[in-house]
């Protein structure tokens, strides 16, 4: 699923040159008149993007992206294709964080909504069925036959489709939701991910310019934290349903018919296949790839890659039947 970004303002007109100013790189003049377009990961970086690579775990992407210009260290730098321009730094993400706040300067800013329409004037929402307290930003579209429960916010620029059912409480910001979509009380959905690099002085913040975005038919429980993206999007597939007090981080991407019960915890960056079943208080580190039809007991700690077909348990979490006879 493709998006533009709807939620946030981008420079009209960058220059290479620029953004070698902001990393310290030398022989800024001989790239004065490359345009840049915008910064993107690996996968999604286009001939004028920037780019970066920051661990050898992202080869395969690195060879197949589009970007000419990559970000990276001087460890990694021979991994780099000839054909593309290096742009050694000593930290790669903290570099991409600064480069990411020039490409978009209010990135970091996420105070309160203060855009928002008079629902009791406003025409727009015929179809639409609000409870009492209801705020809507500006730009919000929302589908016929869905209902708002009271005291939800919706921020400027979200989409919601049909037939959705938004409980009491909620907070919706940066999201896409699609049809017959039912938010359960209380859920926080859009807002940035934890990321940052601890200083001495002060904690830098790394820029969350992605989304939510929620697919069809699907179900989020009461509480739920669901973070959008940094770079790239927050993904949560056609016919997913989750449980109560789940906290989904920043760029996690979950496919289709997937679910997933109470008080679970999936870090940034992690991929989850379709027809994935994940048990109540599991753990799922960051930047792992969760197969097709893989059942992930409750309470297991899941700190590598599981391939499809798998079932796992205990911490960390092994096959299950390798799990039972050491545990006997």
């Amino acid at each position: 699923m493709k998006f533009s970004n709807i939620f946030f303002k981008k420079r009209k007109k960058t220059y290479l040159y620029e953004v070698l100013i902001n990393l310290n790189i030398k022989n800024k003049k001989f790239f004065k008149n490359v345009l840049i377009n915008d910064i993107k990961n690996l996968e999604q970086a286009g001939t004028n993007d920037i780019t970066f690579f920051h661990s050898s775990k992202y080869k395969k992407s690195l060879i197949n992206t589009k970007s000419k210009f990559i970000i990276t260290n001087a460890q990694l730098s021979y991994l780099i294709p000839k054909s593309k321009t290096k742009l050694i730094v000593e930290n790669v993400l903290l570099s991409v964080a600064k480069i990411t706040d020039y490409f978009y300067p209010y990135s970091t800013n996420d105070k309160c909504e203060n855009q928002f329409i008079n629902l009791k004037k406003s025409k727009k929402y015929t179809n639409v069925e609000f409870g009492l307290n209801v705020i809507i930003g500006k730009n919000v579209k929302i589908g016929k036959n869905t209902i708002i429960g009271h005291n939800t916010i919706i921020e400027s620029n979200v989409i919601i489709g049909q037939n959705c059912n938004i409980g009491s409480n909620v907070i919706i910001k940066k999201t896409i939701i699609g049809n017959n979509v039912i938010i359960l009380d209380g859920a926080i959905i859009g807002k940035k991910g934890f990321g940052f690099f601890p200083n001495k002085n002060k904690n830098i913040r790394y820029p969350h310019i992605g989304m939510v975005i929620i697919g069809n038919n699907v179900e989020i429980g009461c509480n739920n934290t669901i973070d959008r993206g940094s770079l790239s999007n927050t993904i949560i597939g056609d016919n997913c349903f989750l449980d109560n007090q789940i906290h989904i981080a920043h760029n996690v991407k979950i496919g289709k018919n997937s679910i997933i019960t109470g008080q679970v915890g999936i870090a940034g960056s992690s991929t989850i296949g379709n027809n994935v079943m994940i048990g109540g208080q599991a753990g799922i580190s960051g930047h792992l790839k969760i197969g097709n039809n893989v059942k992930i007991a409750g309470g297991s700690g899941v700190v590598k890659s599981i391939p499809d077909n798998t079932k796992v348990m205990g911490y960390p979490a092994k096959d299950i039947k390798k799990f039972i006879i050491e545990n006997k």
